[in-house]
């Protein structure tokens, strides 16, 4: 009779172990830097990071050829690598990218969608420096990033 308790008791067992083992969600992988010191924490930032390299070296660029920067992001479309898809939206994944021109400059701005452990803000002006924010929008008083 002992056998007969058993056998259903560890049919159980081994049916709650399957299904617990299901439920459980993977765990992210740790994020690989993409390059020697890169500053980013996730995918996500190293894309926003990327995006904001891509927009300065073209402003950069831009400044260059026309002895000042350019006033919008489709004005800088096809300077540098910054395509004109890059330039037209402002959704770029889990961020929002702002651009401002001024007298004689610009602002460039990330800010995530959601504000986590994984996700900064970031800011960056006319002199390339990169500063980030977590847990609110960056600005110039923001630490550097790069």
């Amino acid at each position: 009779m002992k056998k007969r308790v058993q056998l259903p008791l560890i049919f159980v067992w081994i049916t709650i172990l399957a299904v617990s083992s299901l439920a459980q969600t993977p765990s992210a992988a740790p994020y690989k830097p993409k390059f020697p010191g890169d500053p980013a924490r996730s995918e996500a930032e190293a894309g926003a990071l990327g995006y904001m390299r891509v927009v300065l070296r073209a402003q950069r660029e831009y400044k260059k050829r026309h002895g000042k920067y350019a006033e919008s992001l489709p004005a800088l479309a096809g300077t540098g690598t910054l395509t004109k898809r890059m330039a037209r939206s402002t959704d770029r994944g889990d961020y929002t990218a702002n651009f401002h021109s001024k007298k004689d400059g610009f602002e460039l701005s990330m800010v995530p969608k959601q504000f986590d452990d994984q996700h900064r803000a970031f800011y960056a002006e006319e002199d390339g420096i990169i500063h980030g924010e977590e847990g609110k929008p960056a600005n110039e008083d923001s630490p550097k990033v790069k």
